[in-house]
């Protein structure tokens, strides 16, 4: 386990402060990798690329190996190792193994949630980064590898030392909104890119990794404008030539480096919602940036997604592949009647639920005050119809908690999960099936015939809450039958987490 007493409880306020701390702290590696990799460097058959390969199972383990090697070099001739390769045939297998003998080694299961979270967005980042860009840019793959694997790595140790100011930080930035100038000020005294930054250049971290902190910081302009012209993805003739037209910033887009930061853009913003504005943004990046059509970025961020989760996904993490059960439809059919957003009143009263949903310690008395409260979310979101249904321990059986806009008759029904493909596959892990005119026929044949006469017409939103790592709650909603619009079905992802946060602070109580 992690020696906790060796984490200082004081909280810094000055960016020299956090970055001693931060620089401090010694990460924990999966003791699986550590095993796996101390065999290799006591066996003569081992190359040290065999070595790196194994390395790279444990994000901690390679970002030590990097570091220990830019502590070595500090001070002579020799250039930053800016990957794990160059690191090993610097530090030679005596060093190495020394390394390995001083770090912390645990079950991965032992190893605190908010580290190996952090991790797995990396990994995340970096399967994105190589199916993206690595093979355009075949000879410069190992920046793109190393450089998306690393972009997070400033923020391991705060993880590991401060997980409830991270927490806090995305309750308030992303939930509710909040400045994020303003909340790191008040959480850590500085600004964490500032922080990030600092380390990156302490660490000697790749170049790339440098760059694109840099640009977040001090090349706002450019971005903004960048962003202006990628929005306009529908014309990709006018796009180009509205670069043209500005030689400056299209050599200023074209950076090799901006696959490391549009990689890590993908995969943290698909952490919140698949469709929300955080992801559109950087998904138009990515089609500029590669020009490819948005569908065809959208179609192989998902995939890249399930791959990552393949490889690197862990049963008590959330995954945001795990969102991806089927593909999302294109949404709105042709000639539809335009949907109904939901009124600025009512965001404003959907956000109060929120709010209630995220607050700590749970305010909630009971599971039906907990579901009254997540009903009222999803009706203030632009939801006309929904229905709650809590799952009984064996999953066997899913009976109705709440409703919204049903008859009342609604209320005592009870679904049996086995008689349906659709209600087995979201009870078996937490995802999101979204129905629209062009899968309905598909999937609909496969919902039970109660659950399909309350919820007629071709749109509709699924979605499985998980609750100490089993699901235990199924959220159905729609606008009426018709078509969904875009902010309502934000809201009802943000909404779904709020209400899974709130499941687990309830339960802790």
């Amino acid at each position: 386990m992690v020696n906790e007493t060796n984490v200082p409880t004081a909280i810094p306020s000055t960016l020299q402060d956090w970055v001693q701390r931060l620089d401090a702290v010694v990460l924990p590696v999966p003791q699986a990798s550590h095993d796996r990799v101390s065999k290799a460097i006591n066996s003569s058959r081992s190359s040290l690329r065999d070595i790196a390969d194994l390395m790279q199972g444990s994000p901690a383990l390679a970002l030590s190996v990097i570091r220990e090697a830019n502590r070595h070099a500090r001070g002579s001739l020799s250039e930053p190792c800016e990957n794990l390769e160059v690191a090993l045939n610097r530090l030679g297998l005596k060093r190495t193994a020394e390394l390995l003998a001083r770090l912390p080694a645990m079950p991965e299961r032992d190893i605190p949630p908010a580290l190996r979270k952090l991790q797995l967005i990396s990994q995340h980042a970096s399967q994105q980064a190589n199916g993206f860009f690595a093979s355009r840019l075949a000879r410069l793959w190992q920046d793109i590898h190393w450089g998306s694997l690393l972009f997070l790595a400033p923020l391991w140790p705060l993880a590991l030392s401060h997980p409830q100011l991270l927490q806090e930080w995305e309750r308030r930035v992303i939930h509710q909104g909040e400045s994020a100038r303003k909340v790191e000020k008040q959480l850590f005294g500085v600004r964490l890119l500032e922080l990030c930054q600092v380390l990156v250049e302490l660490w000697h971290l790749p170049f790339w990794v440098a760059q694109g902190y840099r640009l977040l910081l001090t090349e706002q302009r450019e971005l903004v404008q960048v962003l202006h012209i990628a929005r306009d993805a529908d014309h990709p003739l006018r796009q180009q030539n509205r670069l043209d037209d500005d030689p400056t910033l299209r050599r200023w887009l074209n950076q090799p480096a901006n696959s490391v930061l549009l990689a890590n853009g993908l995969a943290l913003s698909a952490q919140q919602s698949w469709v929300g504005l955080h992801t559109l943004r950087w998904q138009y990046l990515t089609s500029l940036y590669l020009q490819m059509p948005m569908d065809e970025v959208q179609q192989q961020q998902h995939q890249q997604a399930v791959q990552s989760a393949r490889n690197h996904g862990q049963p008590d993490l959330w995954h945001p592949a795990e969102a991806l059960l089927w593909p999302w439809g294109e949404g709105q059919g042709r000639g539809e009647q335009t949907p109904t957003a939901p009124s600025a009143e009512d965001l404003q009263r959907w956000r109060k639920h929120c709010a209630q949903l995220l607050a700590e310690p749970s305010p909630f008395s009971n599971a039906l005050h907990l579901t009254t409260c997540a009903r009222d979310a999803l009706a203030a979101c632009g939801m006309r119809r929904v229905m709650l249904l809590m799952a009984d321990r064996t999953q066997s059986n899913l009976r109705v908690h709440q409703t919204w806009g049903l008859p009342k008759d609604s209320a005592t029904l009870q679904l049996a999960v086995g008689q349906s493909s659709v209600l087995q596959r979201l009870l078996a892990q937490p995802a999101q099936l979204r129905l629209t005119p062009a899968n309905h026929a598909q999937f609909c044949a496969h919902l039970p015939q109660s659950l399909r006469a309350l919820f007629d017409g071709e749109h509709l939103l699924l979605r499985s809450l998980v609750n100490k790592g089993k699901v235990v709650m199924l959220l159905v909603a729609d606008q009426g039958g018709g078509a969904f619009a875009d902010i309502s079905v934000q809201a009802f992802g943000k909404t779904a987490q709020c209400i899974e946060k709130a499941l687990n602070s309830y339960s802790a109580r």
